[in-house]
């Protein structure tokens, strides 16, 4: 269970007198620029919690919401939360136009920031190339941003399928006496990627084995980042839960019907 907002003030009053460092790392002594909860699968962070941190210690909340198109908290869109949030158009994805992806802010200023980024930091002008930054080339072209906004258009239509979808597995795996993951209370799940958690690793790696020889496509969940050797030498904690359900959930087919 998630500590209550009451509980947490108790908690940050307490050490008050470390708010002087209240935006840097004990350990590394670099600044802390931003919390980015990440909406895996679809599944909404409970967000209380981080918020009432972030805004006690001045840290900004940076959603990542690339796999949560359509979900929400608390009935809320997920992406809308945080100072901003980042939705991701890949051709896996709920919505798709190829490749590419969306940010989205209530705040004006940040969105002109993000668009200068990424439109190589050029300067405005009738006929010189200035740039006056490191920028980005990361414009959507129009065919693709076309193709995004059809494809918007079909989104309840999509959640609405995926939901069914999700249903039908909730029914089955309960008879098998297998946990399907569904949303938790105060959250609306799209569904993305559907998973079901099993009893062991060993649980685990049959269910692939079988599901795999028998044509349908099942998959582990991806690598924890430490594992991977650009990420093995960063600061992290032990890890526990992380590696306690990446050795039991697998992802099922879960396309639109």
């Amino acid at each position: 269970m998630g500590l209550s907002p009451k509980a947490i003030d108790a908690f940050l009053d307490e050490y008050a007198e470390l708010r002087e460092d209240i935006c840097y790392n004990k350990k590394s002594g670099r600044k802390i620029s931003a919390c980015l909860p990440m909406h895996t699968f679809g599944f909404p962070v409970h967000l209380d919690e981080l918020i009432t941190v972030c805004d006690k210690w001045n840290i900004p909340l940076v959603e990542d919401a690339a796999e949560s198109l359509g979900s929400e908290y608390k009935g809320k869109s997920t992406g809308s939360f945080g100072k901003l949030g980042i939705f991701s158009f890949n051709g896996n994805k709920t919505i798709t136009c190829g490749g590419g992806g969306a940010i989205v802010s209530n705040d004006l200023e940040i969105g002109k920031r993000a668009k200068h980024l990424t439109t190589t930091a050029k300067r405005p002008h009738p006929y010189e190339f200035y740039h006056d930054e490191l920028g980005y080339n990361y414009r959507m072209p129009n065919l693709n941003a076309s193709l995004a906004c059809a494809q918007l258009e079909q989104l309840p239509f999509m959640l609405g399928s995926k939901r069914e979808l999700a249903n039908i597995y909730r029914d089955f795996f309960a008879e098998q006496g297998v946990n399907f993951r569904t949303e938790l209370p105060d959250t609306k799940v799209n569904y993305w990627l559907m998973c079901v958690e099993l009893e062991s690793k060993a649980e685990r790696d049959l269910f692939l084995k079988v599901t795999n020889e028998n044509k349908v496509m099942t998959r582990p969940i991806w690598q924890l980042m430490y594992r991977l050797p650009m990420y093995n030498h960063c600061q992290r904690d032990d890890q526990k839960n992380a590696e306690f359900l990446e050795e039991r959930i697998v992802n099922i087919p879960s396309s639109v019907r």
